[in-house]
């Protein structure tokens, strides 16, 4: 296994959400760096290396935590584009978004969405998802750059 620590991104439109979501995060005893993004075409550019000069960020371990709802494109589209990428497609994924819609849900499992939850969130069960998530990530294989 080699040691680069795995990048949450955090694609959230709303300022509140994103603090408390970062704050649940940090409440868990996740540790890793946490990039915020308010908008999908932003977090792309990042994902897949198009900011200036930074390289693919396709090779780097990343987790998503993921709004459906955002200014510019829907996270089903999001995430649509990082699981049909070959480096990508392994990155685990975790929606968070007020939709509780059965079909919009049963979109994103079969997206390949890990795990769905609905905003507002029942926070003892997030901070549980996410401390799996920390055990996980600690012991993540990522796979060495091709």
């Amino acid at each position: 296994m080699n040691g680069v620590p795995v990048t949450i991104l955090l694609i959230e439109d709303d300022p509140g959400h994103a603090r408390l979501i970062e704050k649940n995060v940090r409440r868990a005893g996740v540790s890793n760096q946490i990039v915020h993004f308010m908008d999908g075409t932003s977090a792309l550019k990042h994902i897949f290396g198009q900011e200036s000069g930074t390289g693919s960020a396709a090779h780097a371990p990343l987790l998503v935590l993921l709004d459906l709802n955002l200014p510019d494109m829907t996270g089903l589209d999001i995430l649509a584009r990082i699981k049909s990428d070959e480096h990508l497609k392994r990155t685990p994924v975790i929606v968070l978004t007020t939709t509780d819609d059965r079909l919009e849900i049963q979109k994103c499992y079969d997206l390949g969405c890990n795990v769905y939850i609905t905003k507002p969130v029942d926070y003892e069960g997030f901070a549980t998802a996410i401390r799996q998530l920390g055990l996980f990530l600690s012991v993540m294989q990522v796979p060495e750059p091709t």
